[in-house]
């Protein structure tokens, strides 16, 4: 049996111009990989889905836009337009929204609110911290993204984009 961990508030990998903090990885568990994020102002992730992990959500400060299901037509641009075709809309939700996603599913999150918003944010399996770390690499260049680069990026990391990630304002 090995040790468990407790980590204080503040804590963790910050892994930089991605606002993310790992608080538990690949070095500590097989299963998950566990974050808080902060989401600034205008960021999109942009819509995609991931062929083997699952993702889940929660809301602990701010607003974000939630899109959780396969739409009846995917549009490379505009994910909050998107509908399914049982009739399910983007969601907006606060403090205490939750938000599961299977593998496979599309999905997206989006702050379209002037203030920041902060998530706890799992992954399973582990590891989802070596494709943030690239990304914010990429993230950090001058210019706009360059979104070739995330695109091939995220196909390395089994993430199929749908739609641009956009970085949101500074």
């Amino acid at each position: 049996m090995t040790d468990g961990l407790v980590l204080p508030p503040g804590s963790g990998q910050s892994i930089t111009s991605a606002g993310m903090t790992l608080k538990v990885g690949a070095d500590e568990s097989a299963r998950w990989s566990v974050f808080e994020a902060d989401v600034g102002p205008g960021f999109d992730v942009g819509a995609h889905r991931h062929g083997e992990a699952e993702e889940l959500f929660y809301i602990i400060e701010g607003e974000l836009d939630l899109l959780a299901f396969e739409p009846r037509i995917r549009t490379a641009g505009d994910w909050q337009r998107w509908e399914s075709a049982s009739g399910q809309r983007v969601v907006r939700g606060g403090p205490g929204s939750l938000m599961y996603v299977p593998a496979g599913c599309p999905h997206a999150f989006a702050n379209p609110c002037p203030a920041p918003a902060r998530m706890l944010f799992l992954v399973t399996p582990a590891g989802h911290e070596r494709y943030l770390r690239e990304l914010a690499e990429l993230l950090t260049a001058d210019g706009p993204p360059d979104q070739p680069a995330i695109a091939a990026l995220r196909f390395r990391h089994d993430i199929e984009q749908l739609t641009p990630l956009k970085p949101g304002r500074a």
